[in-house]
C-alpha cells in the first residue's frame, strides 16, 4: 500500500559522511560550513597520478593543480567487513567506503547494524566513476580474482546489502552528477509502496585517476583555482571533488516506535530528464522548473512554504544562469519580498563532489534545519549579472543568516543535476516535534548501569574506549543511564568486548573497566546454591529494580506460604537472621529467590543448555528444567523443609580438607560422606561425636577442618526417620521428563529418567551431594560456562576448585555477599556478555526512561589498500622490461653498454619499506640486482665483486634516477661495472657513484657450487629452530626499521655455525617478483637471520651467481668463513639452485647513524638481448596449477614434519598455516592471522580457500581438501587436522595400510552374499587392483567435478564458464 506524504511521512534518522577538509561526520561538515575554512588541496601524491605531466602543458594536463580530496580515500579497515587484503585492494574504493559509511549511519540512528539482518531494508546508492577499474589493469598485482566484484558498480549497493544481510531492493543509481539524489528519491518511493522498511541512500565519489581533471581541461570547464564559485559574477569553473554521504530513512511511525532520532521530515521528491533539449549536456531550465514543480507537488506544499534551495551551483558561466532562473521562476513568483527564497551551495566549500553531491546538500540542509542557521556561499561577492535577480524573489546567501521565524515548520528544497541530463529535486522540512516529551517517564532509576562496548579487535576495543571517553570528557552532562542504553541498544554486539561501571561518585568518564573478553560460541550450565548461602534481605534489591524477578517471586511465595506456618517474604526480609537459619525457613527461601533470579536471567536473554544444584539447589533446577511444576515444586520444598524441622536437633556437620578416599574407610554407622563438593574439599555429617573425632583427625594431619553452623546433620543417617513422611508427600507429586539436560546429585551425571521418580527425591535427603562429580560432567558435556544463581558465590568456589586452573571454563556468581545484589548482577550479566553469552540490553534498561543519546562511532582501524603503480618500463629499441631499468644502449665509441633507470617511492612504494639508520634508502641488494641485470646485457652471468659505498636516499617527492655502465671486456673477459644515481629534484648536484665491481663469464671455481647449498632434507633434522617471535622489532631499535616488504623471514634453524632460513615475498612483492632476477626484497630477508644481534648493512659482495629468476620463496644456508664474511647459497622450494653468494662483507651501523633521527615509514613484456644468459624460472611455493612434489615417495617436508615430536610438529604446523593464509590473503606476514580467527571471518571464499589447500600441499606433501578452511575453520584446527594427517600416512610403514585392509576386509566380508553391494564392491575392487598393477591410479568415471579437489586454475575455468567470461 502506498503511504502518503502527510500519512506518515518518511523521515531522515541517521546521517554519516566523509568529505575534503578532514570531514569525518556531520559535525565537521557543519563546522566547515560555518566557518567557511577552505577544503581544497593540492592533488594528492599517493595514487598514483604523474603529477608532472599534470602540472605541464602537454598531453595529460590540467587546468588547476588543487581539488576536494579525501583524506586517506585508500584506507580501508578490511578485515572489519571480512574482506582480505588482496579483496579489499581489488576493490573499488568507492564500495569500501559505502560500507564505513552505512555502517557508521546506522550507529548514529541508533541502530545495531546486525539487527537488521534479514529485514526488508533497502539499499540505494549513487555511484557514476569507474576509473579504479584503470588502477587495477594498470597495476602489475595480481588483482582478477576479485575484480568481477571488486570493480562492477552495481555491487556498491550488492555489497552493503550483502555484508549486513539485508532483504530489501539494492540497487545502484548511475545518473552521473545527480546519482545520489535520485538514489534517495528511489528510497522515498520504495519506503512509501512498502518494498522496503528501512533504507539506506546516499552517494559515493572517489577520482582514482585524474581523467575528471585532464577530459574537463579539454573542455574547458575547470575553474584554475580550483573552487566553485557558485551564482558568482566572477565564476569561471567547477571544481571537482570527491566524498560520500549515507542517510537512514524509516517511516515516522517507525522511527517514533524505536527511538530513534528524526532529524528531518523528506516531504516531496522528483525526477525528470531534459529530454531533445540544446544538448546532451547542456543543461535545461525548463526540466529544473518542471522537476520542482512536481517536487513541490508530491509534498503537497507551495512555492512560498520553502525558505531555502540547496542548489545544484556547479560554478560555470553556463549552468548556474540557467538554474538561477528556473529557480526565480518556480520559487520567486508570488511572494513575500521580505522572505525571498535563500539560495546555498555547498560547492562553494567543497567543490563537486559529483555522485556523493547532491546527498552532501542533503545533510547539510539537514544540519541548516536543525541549527536554524543558513549558511553562505562562498566566493560570492557580487551575484552572476548573467541573471536578471530582480524577476522574482530570490537571494543568494552572501553571508550566514538566521532562519527567519515562521509559525510553520522550517522548510527546504535540494537540487541536483545530472550531465545525463537526469534532474532531481527533494523538498525537506524540519522533525516534528516528538509526541511526548524526553522525561524520565521510566520509575525504576538503576543504581548501576553496565556500559557495554565492543569492537572486531583487540586494537579496535582500546581505540573505541579512548573515543567514549574522550567524548564523555567533552560531554560531562550526558547521564550513565542514556550512555549506558545507547551502547547497548544501539551498537553492533562485535567478537572483543569490554564493559564499564561508572562510579557512583565520579564522572561519566570515569567509567572503571569491569570485564573484558573475546566473545564465541558458549555452552552455559545454571547452578542452583544450596543451604548455607541464604542471607537476610536477599531478593529484597532485585525486586524493586526489576518487576520480572519481583512478580516471579511474588508467584513463588505465594505458592510456598500455602504450605508454611507463615510467610516466608516476613522471615527472609526480617530483621532475626537465626531464624531464616533455620532449616524450615532457609530452604522454601533459597528456593524462592532462585527461582525468580531464574525467570530474570532469561527474561535478559540467557538460554542454559544445562542446570544443575546443590542439595535444595537440584529442586530449583527440576522445577527450571520442567521435572516438577512450581505448584509440586513448592510442596517439596515445603514439606522436605518441615519434616527436616521437625527432627530431633543435635548431629553436626564439617567441612574438611580432604578426598573421598580419606574419608571412606573412616565413615561408619553414625557418620557418612554429606558431599564431595571438590578435588580435597568434602562434608561429612552424623552425629556430634562422630564429626568431632573425624575433624580432630585430620586436624591434626595438618588438614583445615570447619564445622558448619546447622541444626541438623543433613545427608546422613540422622535424616532417615523423616524418610517415610516425606515419601509420602512426594508420592502425590507429578513428574516430567527434563526439558533440559539436568544433572544430578546422587550420581554427578546428567540425569536420566530415574529422576521422576519417588525413590529418587528420598534417596536426595539421605544420600551423597556429588557436586564435584557433576561439575566434571557439565566439563566433559562441552560446557565453558557456569553461571550461579543464589544469594552468594560459594558454588563458583567450589565449581573452580573442582575444574583446576588449566580450565577454559568460565564461573559466574549472579550475586555477590557484600555487595549490593544490584551491582553484583550487573557486573555478572558484563562478566557474561564479554564471554559471549547473549545478553537482552533492551530488556535490562525497559522501564528505566533511557533514551538514546549520540556517541562515538566506530573505530575502524583502516590500513592502506591501493594497487602497485605500473613500473615506468621503457619501450621501442633497448627496452629491458625491468621494473628497476627502463633501457640500455650500447655506447657508440665501445665504451660499454649504459643501463638506466627511474626510481620513486611512487612508483615503487615497496621501497618505502627499507628504513635504515632514520632514513629510506636504496637496499644493497637492489644494487646488486641492477649490476647482474646490466650483466645480463653484456652476456655476463658472473658478479666478481661489487664493492658499495654509501646508499642513496629515497627522496620523498621526486625520483632517483639510476645508471649502471658496464665497460669493454678487457684480456680475461671481465667487465667493470659502476652504478650511479641523482635525485630528479637536484641535477645540478651531479652523479653520485653507489657501487662498482666487476662482471665475467668465468665458470664456478667447483661444479657443486650450485648445487652444495642446501641439504636434502629441509630443514636438517639436528638443526635447532630459532625464535624469531620479536626479530624485526629487535632489528628496529638497532635502527633497522623494515616495513611488511622487507620483513620476509618466516623461520630459522641452526647447526653449529651454520643458519638455515625459509625467506618468502610477501604477498604485495611476490606478483612483482617474476620480473625481477632476484627480487632485492626477498634476497634482502634472506641474510636477515644473520643479523640477530645489532644487525649489519653490506659493504661487498664476491662471487655472485644467480641461477634461476622470479623465485618468490628461498631456502637459505649461511656459512661464516675464516675471513669474516659469510657464505650465502639458497634454493627453491624444490632444492633447485637459485643464487650463491661466495662472501658478504656487512658492517654494523656507527653510533652516528644510529643516533639519526627516525622519519616515518612512507607506507611486463620481456625483450632480451641477444646475450642474455638463460636461466629457468625459480619454483614458486603453491600456486595453483603448478607441479606439486612427488609425494609417491618418502616426502622430504612430509617426512621431516612426521618425525618430528607431536608438540614440535603442532607449533610447526601451525606456524605453517598462519604464513601461507597470510599470504593468501595479502596480509604482510602471520601475525596478522591469529590461533584462532575465523577463516571465513579473515576474508577466505572457496578461490582462496584452494589456493590455501594447494599452498599447504606443496609443503607437507598431503592432498588436502579445497574445503579444508570450512571443515577446519581456524588455523589451529587446520593446523591439528594436518599432523593427524601426517602422523596417520607413514609411507615407509606398511602396518598402517595393513590395519586399515584389514578393516576394510572384515566390513567388505560381512556384505550380504547374493546383495547388489557386493557385486558393485567387487566391480571397484577389480578397477582399484588394475590401476595398482599398471602403476597409476584409477580413474573413476564421473559427471560432475568435486569442487574438493579441484586446482585454482580449473575453480576459475569454473567461474569464467558459470558467468561466460571466457
Amino acid at each position: 500500500m502506498t503511504i502518503g506524504a502527510d500519512e506518515d511521512p518518511v523521515v531522515v534518522v541517521g546521517m554519516a559522511c566523509r568529505y575534503p577538509g578532514g570531514v569525518a561526520g556531520p559535525e565537521d561538515l557543519w563546522e566547515l560550513v560555518r566557518t567557511g575554512r577552505d577544503a581544497t588541496t593540492a592533488f594528492p601524491d599517493d595514487r598514483g597520478w604523474d603529477l608532472a605531466a599534470l602540472a605541464g602543458d602537454g598531453p595529460g594536463r590540467s587546468a588547476t593543480r588543487e581539488g576536494g580530496f579525501l583524506t586517506g580515500a585508500a584506507d580501508f579497515d578490511a578485515a572489519f567487513f571480512g574482506m582480505s587484503p588482496r579483496e579489499a585492494v581489488s576493490t573499488d574504493p568507492q564500495q569500501r567506503l559505502v560500507l564505513e559509511t552505512a555502517w557508521e549511519a546506522l550507529e548514529r540512528a541508533g541502530i545495531d547494524p546486525h539487527s537488521l539482518r534479514g529485514s526488508r531494508t533497502g539499499v540505494f546508492i549513487g555511484a557514476s566513476g569507474q576509473d579504479y577499474a584503470a588502477v587495477t589493469h594498470a597495476s602489475p598485482d595480481d588483482l582478477d580474482g576479485h575484480a568481477l566484484t571488486g570493480l562492477a558498480p552495481g555491487v556498491a549497493s550488492g555489497r552493503l546489502a550483502y555484508v549486513l544481510g539485508l532483504e530489501g531492493p539494492a540497487v545502484t543509481v548511475d545518473t552521473t552528477s545527480s546519482s545520489s539524489l535520485v538514489a534517495l528519491h528511489c528510497a522515498v518511493r520504495a519506503l512509501r509502496v512498502g518494498e522496503c522498511s528501512t533504507a539506506l541512500a546516499g552517494g559515493v565519489t572517489v577520482m582514482s585517476t585524474p581523467a575528471a581533471f585532464v577530459g574537463h581541461t579539454r573542455q574547458g570547464g575547470l575553474a584554475p583555482d580550483g573552487r566553485c564559485k557558485p551564482f558568482s559574477d566572477d565564476a569561471d569553473g567547477t571544481a571537482w571533488a570527491e566524498g560520500v554521504g549515507i542517510v537512514v530513512l524509516e517511516h515516522l511511525s517507525t522511527a517514533r516506535a524505536a527511538g530513534n532520532p528524526v532529524l528531518a521530515v523528506l516531504r516531496g521528491s522528483a525526477v525528470n530528464q531534459d529530454g531533445a533539449s540544446d544538448g546532451l549536456t547542456a543543461p535545461s531550465g525548463p526540466a529544473q522548473e518542471r522537476v520542482i514543480r512536481a517536487a513541490l507537488a508530491d509534498a503537497r506544499l507551495a512555492p512560498a512554504d520553502i525558505d531555502l534551495v540547496e542548489a545544484h551551483g556547479t560554478g560555470t558561466r553556463l549552468g548556474d544562469p540557467v538554474e538561477a532562473r528556473a529557480l526565480l521562476a518556480a520559487y520567486g513568483q508570488d511572494r513575500d519580498p521580505e522572505r525571498p527564497l535563500r539560495l546555498g551551495s555547498l560547492k562553494s566549500t567543497l567543490g563537486h563532489a559529483q555522485a556523493a553531491a547532491g546527498i552532501g546538500g542533503v545533510i547539510k540542509t539537514v544540519l541548516s534545519l536543525r541549527h536554524g542557521l543558513m549558511p553562505r556561499i562562498r566566493h560570492l561577492a557580487t551575484p552572476t549579472r548573467q541573471v536578471d535577480w530582480s524577476q522574482g524573489a530570490v537571494a543568494p546567501l552572501t553571508d550566514h543568516t538566521p532562519w527567519p521565524p515562521a509559525h510553520r515548520p522550517r522548510r527546504a528544497g535540494v537540487s541536483s543535476f545530472g550531465i545525463s541530463g537526469t534532474n532531481a529535486h527533494v523538498i525537506l522540512e524540519e522533525a516534528p516535534p516528538a509526541d511526548v516529551p524526553v522525561t524520565r517517564s521510566g520509575t525504576l532509576r538503576p543504581t548501576t548501569v553496565p556500559w557495554p562496548v565492543s569492537a572486531a579487535t583487540p586494537e579496535a576495543l582500546d581505540a573505541q574506549l579512548a573515543r567514549l571517553r574522550a567524548h564523555l570528557r567533552t560531554r560531562p552532562d550526558l547521564d550513565p543511564l542514556d550512555v549506558g542504553y545507547s551502547l547497548a541498544t544501539g551498537r553492533a554486539a562485535l567478537r572483543h568486548r569490554a564493559v564499564l561501571l561508572p562510579t557512583a561518585d565520579g564522572t561519566a568518564a570515569d567509567a572503571v573497566e569491569h570485564a573484558r573478553g573475546a566473545a564465541h560460541q558458549r555452552r552455559t550450565a545454571v547452578l542452583f546454591s544450596g543451604q548455607g548461602s541464604q542471607c537476610l534481605g536477599m531478593g529484597r534489591e532485585l525486586a524493586a529494580r526489576f518487576p520480572v524477578f519481583a512478580d516471579a517471586l511474588d508467584d513463588v511465595l505465594r505458592a510456598l506460604d500455602r504450605h508454611l506456618d507463615g510467610p516466608v517474604r516476613e522471615v527472609m526480609w526480617g530483621t532475626d537472621a537465626a531464624l531464616l537459619d533455620r532449616t524450615g525457613w532457609t530452604q522454601p527461601a533459597l528456593f524462592a529467590v532462585e527461582v525468580a533470579l531464574h525467570r530474570l536471567i532469561t527474561s535478559l536473554g540467557l538460554r542454559p543448555d544445562a542446570v544443575g544444584g546443590h542439595s535444595v539447589g537440584e529442586i530449583a533446577a527440576a522445577h527450571v528444567a520442567g521435572v516438577l511444576s512450581l505448584e509440586d515444586a513448592c510442596r517439596l520444598v515445603a514439606a522436605r523443609a518441615t519434616l527436616m524441622q521437625a527432627l530431633p536437633a543435635g548431629g553436626a556437620m564439617a567441612a574438611l580438607e580432604a578426598t573421598e578416599d580419606d574419608v571412606a574407610p573412616l565413615l561408619g554407622a553414625h557418620l557418612a560422606l554429606a558431599a564431595v563438593n571438590g578435588p580435597t574439599a568434602v562434608v561429612v555429617a552424623g552425629t556430634e561425636d562422630a564429626v568431632l573425632q573425624l575433624t580432630a583427625h585430620f586436624a591434626d594431619r595438618g588438614r583445615r577442618t570447619s564445622r558448619l553452623a546447622v541444626s541438623h546433620a543433613f545427608h546422613s543417617p540422622l535424616m532417615e526417620p523423616m524418610l517415610d513422611a516425606f515419601r509420602d508427600v512426594v508420592g502425590r507429586l507429578t513428574f516430567h521428563q527434563p526439558s533440559i539436560p539436568l544433572v544430578s546429585n546422587l550420581t554427578g551425571e546428567l540425569a536420566g529418567s530415574e529422576i521422576t521418580t519417588v525413590e529418587y527425591w528420598v534417596r536426595h535427603v539421605r544420600d551423597t551431594v556429588r557436586f564435584a562429580d557433576g561439575i566434571t560432567a557439565l566439563a566433559k558435556a562441552g560446557t565453558d560456562v557456569l553461571v550461579e544463581l543464589g544469594p552468594g558465590s560459594v558454588l563458583s568456589a567450589m565449581a573452580r576448585d573442582t575444574l583446576g586452573p588449566d580450565s577454559s571454563t568460565d564461573v559466574v556468581p549472579a550475586l555477590t555477599k557484600g555487595r549490593p545484589e544490584e551491582t553484583a548482577f550487573a557486573g555478572a550479566l558484563g562478566r557474561l556478555y564479554t564471554l559471549g553469552v547473549p545478553v537482552d540490553w533492551p530488556a535490562f534498561y525497559a522501564g528505566t526512561g533511557a533514551h538514546r543519546v549520540e556517541l562515538p562511532t566506530y573505530a575502524f582501524q583502516r590500513v592502506r589498500h591501493w594497487p602497485t603503480p605500473p613500473r615506468p618500463n621503457g619501450t621501442g629499441p633497448g627496452a629491458l622490461g625491468h621494473p628497476l631499468l627502463g633501457s640500455a644502449v650500447e655506447l657508440a665509441d665501445g665504451g660499454g653498454t649504459v643501463c638506466s633507470g627511474a626510481l620513486s617511492l611512487r612508483t615503487h612504494p615497496w621501497l618505502a619499506d627499507h628504513t635504515v639508520a632514520g632514513r629510506v634508502v636504496l637496499p644493497a641488494t637492489a644494487l646488486l640486482e641492477l649490476a647482474v641485470r646490466a650483466g645480463d646485457e653484456t652476456g655476463c652471468d658472473v658478479l666478481h665483486e661489487l664493492h658499495l659505498t654509501t646508499p642513496p636516499a629515497l627522496p620523498d617527492d621526486a625520483a632517483l634516477h639510476v645508471q649502471v655502465h658496464v665497460g669493454p671486456a678487457d684480456t680475461t673477459g671481465r667487465r667493470a661495472v659502476t652504478v650511479h644515481t641523482r635525485p630528479d629534484h637536484h641535477p645540478a648536484g651531479g652523479w653520485t657513484r653507489c657501487a662498482a665491481g666487476t662482471l665475467g663469464s668465468t665458470p664456478p671455481s667447483t661444479t657443486e657450487a650450485a648445487t652444495d647449498g642446501t641439504p636434502a632434507n629441509w630443514p636438517p633434522a639436528d638443526a635447532e629452530p630459532l625464535d624469531l617471535a620479536d626479530h624485526y622489532e629487535r632489528l628496529a631499535d638497532r635502527g633497522f626499521d623494515y616495513g611488511p616488504t622487507f620483513r620476509g623471514l618466516r623461520a630459522a634453524w641452526r647447526r653449529g655455525a651454520e643458519i638455515f632460513a625459509d625467506v618468502e615475498c610477501p604477498p604485495g612483492t611476490a606478483a612483482d617478483a617474476p620480473d625481477h632476477g632476484l627480487h632485492p626484497a626477498l634476497l634482502d630477508a634472506a641474510r636477515h637471520v644473520a643479523m640477530a644481534v645489532d644487525g649489519t648493512v653490506p659493504v661487498a659482495w664476491h662471487g655472485v651467481r644467480l641461477h634461476a629468476v622470479g623465485a618468490t620463496a628461498l631456502r637459505v644456508r649461511i656459512r661464516p668463513t675464516t675471513t669474516g664474511t659469510l657464505t650465502l647459497t639458497a634454493v627453491d622450494v624444490h632444492g633447485a639452485p637459485v643464487v650463491t653468494v661466495e662472501a658478504l662483507a656487512a658492517r654494523p651501523l656507527t653510533d652516528e647513524e644510529r643516533a639519526a633521527p627516525r622519519t616515518p615509514r612512507q607506507a611486463r613484456g620481456e625483450t632480451p638481448a641477444d646475450a642474455r644468459p638463460a636461466r629457468p624460472a625459480a619454483a614458486r611455493p603453491g600456486p595453483a596449477g603448478e607441479p606439486l612434489p612427488d609425494t609417491t615417495g618418502s616426502h622430504p617436508t612430509a617426512g621431516h614434519l612426521a618425525a618430528l615430536p607431536p608438540a614440535a610438529r603442532e607449533r610447526h604446523l601451525l606456524d605453517l598455516v598462519r604464513t601461507q593464509a597470510a599470504a593468501v590473503l595479502g596480509h604482510p606476514g602471520p601475525e596478522a592471522v591469529g590461533t584462532r580467527s575465523v577463516f571465513k571471518e579473515l576474508g577466505f571464499d572457496s578461490l582462496a580457500g584452494v589456493e590455501l589447500a594447494d599452498r599447504l600441499t606443496a609443503r607437507t606433501g598431503l592432498r588436502l581438501p579445497a574445503t579444508l578452511v570450512f571443515n577446519f575453520p581456524t588455523p589451529e584446527r587446520a593446523a591439528h587436522r594436518l599432523g593427524e594427517l601426517l602422523a596417520a600416512t607413514d609411507p615407509l610403514d606398511p602396518g598402517a595400510y595393513g590395519e586399515e585392509l584389514t578393516r576394510f576386509e572384515a566390513i567388505v566380508t560381512n556384505l550380504p552374499p547374493d546383495g547388489p553391494e557386493r557385486r558393485a564392491v567387487a566391480d571397484r575392487l577389480d578397477a582399484i587392483v588394475s590401476a595398482l598393477r599398471q602403476n597409476s591410479p584409477a580413474e573413476v568415471p564421473s559427471s560432475d567435478e568435486d569442487i574438493d579437489t579441484v586446482s585454482v586454475d580449473r575453480l576459475l575455468d569454473i567461474i569464467d564458464e558459470e558467468f561466460e567470461t571466457t
